[in-house]
């Protein structure tokens, strides 16, 4: 997978050389290109910015530079590839999402500062490529670098190869499939008693359906406790008789809009 990333703080990506990816840039599984959107700037100050139109406070990410360098980068590779704009204002960024994205074999980050970038940007790219405008939560940041670490960590590891153990991310919370509206639940490891607390002892068993059904039941419990709104809005015909069951015993029932909703009191701690 190429990944090309437009920045004017090409240092902040840094953490792109460590951990999973730096070890898929060395193998070649991920082209990662930064670019520095100044070198687009040609006036002596390298400017990237101007104040807004209709005044305001704040500052917005000039056309030009942006529009030279977008320029550059989809005349120096074949096909088309998805530009990712990260802002907060975009879709949702989701496990969902990051499966979709791994499946590309080219995507651009065009993490913006200020205000953002000037919308006929993404009108001028969004008539020749896909762009995906994209936020990974309610909330602001001073630019998009954070967020496309975030987003280039979470794709990055679900590239054939990237994983020591290629399964291990199915189970992941929000992985689609079973675990799609679900909290992953609590993991643990050797030794087996540790300042007084041991672990379950199911996890000792050896049984390994009845080990399956423990963490699927911790998951419901876990997203009951942190993620309600999970369950508001999964599809009940997504869940088997046992799975009803244990979110039976936390207070959840189908109403007759046939979406879960609470409505007891949980019977379990």
């Amino acid at each position: 997978m190429r990944l090309d990333i437009v920045t004017i703080f090409p240092e902040y990506l840094e953490p792109l050389n460590v951990s999973l990816v730096g070890k898929a840039r060395a193998r070649g599984q991920l082209d990662v290109r930064i670019h520095d959107l100044r070198d687009c700037a040609h006036d002596k100050h390298n400017t990237v910015d101007d104040t807004p139109y209709g005044g305001g406070p704040g500052m917005v990410m000039k056309p030009e530079p942006w529009g030279e360098a977008l320029d550059g980068i989809l005349a120096s590779g074949e096909g088309e590839p998805v530009i990712v704009v990260p802002t907060p204002s975009g879709a949702p960024f989701t496990q969902q999402l990051a499966v979709e994205l791994s499946a590309k074999p080219w995507l651009v980050f065009t993490p913006a500062r200020y205000e953002g970038i000037d919308r006929r940007v993404i009108e001028e790219y969004g008539d020749r490529v896909d762009v995906r405008e994209v936020s990974i939560g309610d909330y602001v940041l001073a630019g998009g670098e954070a967020p496309v670490l975030v987003m280039v960590e979470a794709v990055a590891r679900l590239l054939p190869g990237v994983l020591g153990n290629a399964a291990s991310h199915q189970d992941d919370s929000f992985a689609p499939g079973a675990m799609a509206d679900l909290l992953e639940g609590p993991v643990y490891t050797k030794p087996p008693e540790w300042r007084g607390r041991g672990i379950p002892e199911v996890l000792l068993s050896g049984h390994h359906g009845k080990i399956a059904r423990w963490r699927r039941d911790e998951a419901f419990r876990r997203t009951d406790r942190n993620r309600p709104d999970l369950i508001e809005r999964a599809d009940p015909a997504a869940f088997d008789k046992h799975d009803r069951a244990i979110l039976a015993a936390l207070g959840w029932s189908v109403g007759a809009d046939g979406r879960f909703g609470r409505t007891t009191e949980a019977v379990e701690e």
